[in-house]
């Protein structure tokens, strides 16, 4: 099993989960440039946190043009697993492989500190090691982080079992998003998008190990 993790001129949490991939789970993985065409054999693509193209226009828009973009869309199209994390999140809500999208927090300051996630769906490829209802400390970090939608596209999120995490509490969540949600999936579960660091909790001497729940169940689902 192989991981590509892309990078955007920006990029600066590709490196992260670069580690998390290689040094903790003990898998290959590449770089793939945001000017490539080829996955270059990947089965599981990472879009990782940072500041794509500067963030200029709206966080992610840019970087949906990217040509690597087109390769990750058609990847996705036949089933691909793909991975965006903050500012890969936005990218993929961009890309329109997520439904919503991410704005301003409320208050508009930039938020980096640990919160409460809250599993609410286990019963996918991304969260099959954790249990409904477990709660995981990761970081967040961003500006952007505030998930929002329209009311037919809540109601269809939590119909279809899409949310996947939630901000556990009112006062977990850091950024006024809808429904207190952190994380979605697209409607066949193979995309999926959260706005909190994984991969900066992939070790206990980072303040927390919690992260590894997540990398952890996407291993054990693919095998």
């Amino acid at each position: 099993m192989k991981f590509g993790v892309l990078q955007f001129p920006g990029s600066n949490c590709d490196q992260d989960a670069y580690f998390a991939v290689q040094d903790v789970l003990g898998l290959p993985v590449e770089y793939l440039w945001h000017q490539d065409t080829d996955l270059k054999g990947s089965d599981v693509i990472i879009v990782p946190g940072g500041f794509s193209f500067g963030d200029y226009l709206r966080c992610g828009a840019i970087a949906n043009f990217s040509p690597i973009m087109g390769a990750v869309k058609e990847f996705a199209a036949a089933g691909g697993l793909v991975v965006g994390i903050c500012n890969g999140f936005q990218v993929l809500c961009e890309a329109h492989l997520l439904p919503g999208a991410l704005v301003r927090n409320d208050g508009q300051f930039f938020v980096c500190k640990h919160v409460n996630l809250r599993v609410e769906n286990a019963a996918t490829l991304f969260t099959r090691g954790c249990t409904g209802g477990q709660i995981l400390s990761i970081p967040v970090a961003h500006g952007e982080g505030k998930y929002v939608c329209d009311d037919s596209t809540l109601a269809s999120l939590k119909e279809k079992k899409q949310i996947i995490f939630r901000y556990a509490e009112d006062h977990d969540n850091p950024n006024g998003s809808t429904d207190n949600i952190a994380g979605i999936a697209n409607e066949t579960f193979n995309v999926f998008g959260l706005m909190p660091h994984p991969e900066r909790a992939a070790d206990a001497d980072l303040g927390s190990s919690d992260g590894l729940f997540l990398l952890k169940s996407l291993l054990q689902g693919i095998k």
